[in-house]
């Protein structure tokens, strides 16, 4: 039962969810770079700006992998308005603040916060939830916090 609820509160969370703000053609056969741009749900004054490889049906067919993306994504963050901050998990870990799936199982594009009280900066990190290649593929941003910020 105790199970049950769990899920339950976890569909009934707001998912942060992203606006696409461009699609830029990579070549002949329809790949795209996907940019979406959504706000820190905890952190009032912060937008990030996503952007992320999304393969054509022509490319998933002649590669024979239907349903995955690549993990190469780049994420950039910009204060855009005066920054309050929530109630933010404030250890090591952070927090993730922005899901999306990038295949039919398991692989997610994540976006997570940590923040660094000692600089006073809130640190954006993009990466998938698993390795590509041997290699994690991961992108940072950096909103620096003003003097008078907690």
């Amino acid at each position: 039962m105790n199970r049950v609820l769990a899920v339950l509160a976890a569909l009934a969370a707001s998912p942060v969810w992203a606006d696409e703000v461009g699609e830029v053609g990579v070549d002949w056969v329809g790949n795209d770079i996907i940019i979406e741009a959504f706000a820190d749900p905890k952190v009032q004054g912060v937008t990030c700006h996503l952007a992320y490889f999304d393969r054509s049906l022509i490319d998933r067919f002649s590669q024979g992998n239907w349903f995955e993306d690549p993990s190469y994504s780049a994420v950039d963050c910009v204060q855009t308005g005066p920054i309050t901050l929530g109630d933010i998990a404030r250890g090591k870990a952070g927090e993730e603040v922005f899901s999306e799936s990038r295949s039919l199982i398991l692989k997610s594009l994540k976006v997570t916060r940590v923040y660094d009280e000692a600089n006073k900066a809130l640190v954006y990190l993009g990466h998938a939830n698993e390795l590509t290649q041997g290699s994690g593929k991961m992108s940072l941003s950096v909103v620096p916090l003003a003097d008078g910020a907690p």
